[in-house]
This record gives structure tokens, sequence and C-alpha cells, in this order.
């Protein structure tokens, strides 16, 4: 029941991504909202690396960004194991992937997290999977930290899309 549920949840940070990328012209994409905002493409390629990087640690694998060669597809000037966490406005400027690119490797995480989830039986929902928290944290919890940052991107996302419809990007 627990992996539905996430799924289903998982599933609606899609219904974000895709509409906010849906025929979205570089320009679009790239749109700031002032000079030190995040754009459309940063946030997509974050909150997917976030989701990438937790969930391949959670099933002890190698990203999908490196196993698959999204890495270079992007050929982004950032280290390979870069997430987006602490970057400057210039790193922020640097992501200009078009839309289908964007897509692509959501879409490629995003199979690889339901696939995930519909592994797991209700016990291994809590099972440590941080110590270096107070309290530890669980699968559980992880997995509900990834959703909560994912949806935050991906509304911003779809926000700053509205923008950039408005100024006619």
């Amino acid at each position: 029941m627990t992996s539905e549920i996430l799924s289903e949840a998982f599933g609606r940070i899609r219904a974000v991504v895709h509409p906010a990328l849906k025929d979205a012209s570089i320009e679009a994409l790239t749109f700031r909202a002032d000079p030190e905002a995040n754009t459309i493409a940063w946030l997509v390629w974050h909150l997917t690396r976030v989701q990438d990087g937790h969930i391949a640690e959670l099933m002890g694998e190698e990203q999908v960004w490196t196993a698959d060669g999204w890495v270079d597809r992007f050929d982004l000037p950032f280290d390979p194991e870069a997430t987006g966490y602490g970057q400057s406005t210039s790193d922020v400027a640097s992501v200009r992937a078009d839309a289908e690119l964007l897509a692509g490797y959501y879409d490629a995480v995003h199979a690889r997290t339901i696939d995930y989830l519909h592994t797991l039986t209700e016990a291994d929902f809590a099972r440590i999977v941080d110590t270096s928290w107070n309290p530890p944290v669980t699968l559980a919890m992880r997995l509900v930290s990834i959703l909560s940052d994912d949806l935050q991107h991906a509304g911003q996302a779809s926000y700053l899309r509205g923008l950039a419809n408005r100024a006619k990007l």
C-alpha cells in the first residue's frame, strides 16, 4: 500500500514537470524572474539530480546520470556528482538544456524511482538509511524528503513557465 501511495505522489511531480517543459523554447527554459533567480532548466535538472542521487544511493547502484550517459548529453561545466546544491547564479545560467533533454532525463529517473518503489515491502520503509541525523532517517522519511523537495521545485518551474509565457518567450 505504501509503495502505491508513494508512486502516486511521485507521479504528481511528473504531472507538474511535463507541462512546465512542454514546447518550451530555450528562452523560456532560461528565463529568470530577476538576475539571480533560478531557471526552469536549472530547477528541473536540479530536482532530477536530487532524486537520481538519493534513489541510486538507496538502491546501492550508480546514478542514471552517469550510468546512462546523461552527464555527457548535458555537457555541463560541473563535476559529474553535482546536483545543484550551493551553485552560483552563473552555474544556474550554465544549464541551457532543451525541453526534450530535460524531459528525457527526468523520465528515466522517474521510471527508475517507480520501479524501485515496487520492489519495497512494508517492512522496508522502517529501515534506517541515514544515521547522521537525530533521529536517524528511515527509508520512508527519505522518500518523503525527496518528494517534498522535488514538488517544491516542480512548482517553482511551473510558476516560472507562467511568467515566461506572459513575457511571450
